[in-house]
């Protein structure tokens, strides 16, 4: 792991971000939201709150609360999108401070780039209007999900 500022840090950065952009910020060491360069409407980050690089820089909390906290934000998305899939990425290497891209993949996304292509769409379909507008939305989908028991979702 190497040693990172919070300023240096987009990741940690986020921290910082009005509630305008962010989904949850206070749900067991994790916080999701809008994250700069990807202001996709729909496209939200799960990121750890604390400074970890990559997965295996989670402790067995963050490991056991991942998870869910990505199962309910995943199903927010998708029903507020109605998108026929959503995508969960996870690369950590422009940005090693452990974070997933959750993506919803609607109808209007041509085949070509559907699955990892989906990241383009980022340079001509950025709208931070838009993707403010969906947190509300997705803020009160997601609630009801992480509010739910494990058993009720099984």
């Amino acid at each position: 792991m190497t040693a990172v500022t919070r300023s240096a840090c987009l990741i940690c950065q986020q921290e910082d971000a009005d509630d305008s952009m962010s989904i949850f910020s206070e749900d067991g060491g994790w916080a999701a939201g809008i994250v700069p360069g990807y202001e996709v409407p729909g496209w939200f980050v799960l990121r750890v709150r604390r400074h970890a690089e990559g997965l295996e820089g989670l402790t067995a909390r963050e490991l056991e609360t991942f998870g869910r906290r990505a199962r309910d934000l995943t199903a927010a998305v998708r029903v507020v999108t109605g998108a026929a899939a959503t995508y969960l990425m996870v690369f950590g290497e422009a940005n090693p401070h452990f974070h997933a891209l959750i993506t919803p993949r609607t109808a209007d996304v041509p085949v070509g780039m559907r699955t990892g292509n989906i990241l383009k769409r980022r340079l001509g379909h950025a709208d931070l209007h838009g993707s403010r507008a969906m947190v509300p939305e997705v803020r009160v989908a997601y609630e009801r999900f992480a509010s739910q028991s494990p058993a009720a979702m099984a």
